[in-house]
């Protein structure tokens, strides 16, 4: 369900990086999420807490312990990055990992279309809002090959940098699928979404996120699990294998109602299936849900396994 008019917050950008658009939004770079390093230096920061807030750090606190514990003795590679514009909570896991975006990629490509029709002083055709019903809400990849050609790179670099999206890197020519994300840049999408600013217009952001609040119930696994009746979502995910064999399995999410307002990111690559990639992405979900929501009972504790999953998104020809 699209949220209403929400508090505007800070322009700057994630501490450690460059201003590179007076548009760009993120999270305050005084209260930061932290990139967990890797290689030199992993050792010592496997013992620094991912989550941080100077409003609530007890809670923090606790939400971090409960990621690690997530992710503990998983498969794969993860990367996590959770804000709760409410509490000034920001928790990353190597966020600053690069990964394929599959099917994710789909909301980039409707944020740079909604920003193209502002641009453009003018209404959505019925052929963009066919396109764009059809690429989030089913994620068809026809669709969003149609849009990502009408978009351009062009518009669509332009639409990341106006986003402070700067770790992201678009796929070849029309490989939309490979473009290369970050759960730290997939953070600053959902901001877009989720806060006002002068990317995106009021009225276009409850339409971005009216349609990921759609997603037919098969494709509706990941971070929404767990949450507590009441919490609504709005969610895009990706699943993809590579040269037959290891999976990415990702899932982005915003979450508000009862009086929540908080946003989850997990990518992961190298599981050895597409409902080990989602258990582990539920894993964490449901910490953060349960942390963020405390006393409220989970209403959707597991995804039950679809006659799909094991199926690829289409994203990338299976022989690229």
């Amino acid at each position: 369900m699209p949220r209403g008019i929400r508090k505007s917050f800070s322009a700057a950008l994630l501490a450690g990086t460059v201003l590179t658009s007076s548009l760009a939004i993120a999270p305050a770079a005084s209260a930061a999420p932290r990139t967990t390093p890797t290689g030199a230096g992993a050792a010592a920061a496997a013992a620094a807490n991912p989550c941080t807030s100077s409003a609530h750090p007890k809670m923090a606190r606790t939400l971090g312990n409960a990621i690690r514990s997530a992710l503990r003795g998983r498969t794969g590679t993860e990367s996590v990055a959770v804000y709760d514009r409410k509490r000034h909570i920001y928790c990353a896991v190597d966020s600053s990992r690069h990964y394929d975006s599959a099917s994710v990629v789909k909301a980039t490509i409707l944020g740079a279309l909604l920003r193209k029709v502002l641009d453009q002083k003018r209404k959505m055709t019925s052929t963009e809002k066919s396109l764009a019903y059809k690429m989030i809400t089913r994620s068809d990849n026809d669709a969003a090959s149609s849009l990502w050609r009408s978009v351009g790179r062009t518009r669509m670099q332009r639409f990341l940098k106006q986003a402070g999206m700067s770790q992201t890197k678009l796929g070849p020519t029309h490989y939309w699928g490979l473009t290369q994300i970050t759960a730290r840049d997939q953070i600053r999408l959902l901001n877009v979404y989720t806060a006002r600013n002068r990317i995106l217009s009021d009225k276009a952001r409850n339409y971005g996120l009216g349609l990921m609040g759609k997603v037919i119930s098969s494709q509706r696994w990941g971070t929404p699990t767990g949450r507590p009746s009441g919490v609504h979502w709005h969610v895009k995910n990706g699943w993809l294998p590579r040269h037959g064999r290891y999976w990415r399995v990702h899932s982005i999410g915003t979450f508000d109602g009862r009086g929540q307002d908080y946003e989850i990111v997990v990518l992961t690559r190298d599981t050895p299936s597409m409902a080990y990639g989602i258990r582990t992405i539920e894993r964490v979900a449901r910490a953060v849900h349960n942390n963020l929501n405390p006393g409220m009972r989970s209403a959707y504790i597991e995804s039950i396994p679809d006659s799909t999953w094991e199926t690829s998104d289409g994203s990338v020809p299976a022989d690229r």
